[in-house]
């Protein structure tokens, strides 16, 4: 089945942020979480070193009852990667209610900043956003038509 889901790379704080999203939306990690130290030695790939061994390779986790899914990753510069923490991605949230927009909405900005304090709109919706206290970009559309 086709789906659409969003990755999001940290540095180093993968599986604080997961957690994190865990307790605001509830939910299990699908097929738990994958650390760096579980890479099988290959020819192609060097040694994974200490310091990422315990850092999430890869983690998957279904929010919004299931119809969209937050994948991440650490991504540790001793490995290659470089990760840069920009705004050109927000996570579009529609939540079935104006009480569960709002709820979600005071979770995920709490330590983080409030972009656009929710409000009613010309487009007939009940919208905010806001960056959580990992730099992750969130906007709220609960359509009020319905």
């Amino acid at each position: 089945m086709a789906s659409v889901s969003v990755y999001l790379n940290f540095s180093g704080e993968t599986e604080e942020a997961f957690t994190f999203y865990k307790s605001v939306f509830g939910g299990e990690f699908d097929g738990g979480i994958y650390r760096f130290s579980e890479i099988p030695p290959s020819d192609e790939m060097p040694s994974v070193p200490e310091e990422v061994a315990d850092l999430v390779m890869h983690i998957s986790f279904p929010i919004m009852g299931g119809v969209f899914t937050l994948m991440g990753s650490d991504a540790p510069e001793s490995m290659g990667f470089n990760c840069t923490q920009g705004n050109n991605v927000y996570i579009n949230l529609q939540p079935d209610s104006k009480e569960e927009t709002e709820r979600l909405f005071r979770e995920l900005s709490e330590g983080g900043v409030i972009e656009h304090e929710l409000s009613e709109t010309f487009w007939q919706a009940y919208y905010g956003s806001c960056t959580d206290k990992f730099g992750v970009q969130w906007m709220f559309n609960f359509d009020m038509r319905e």
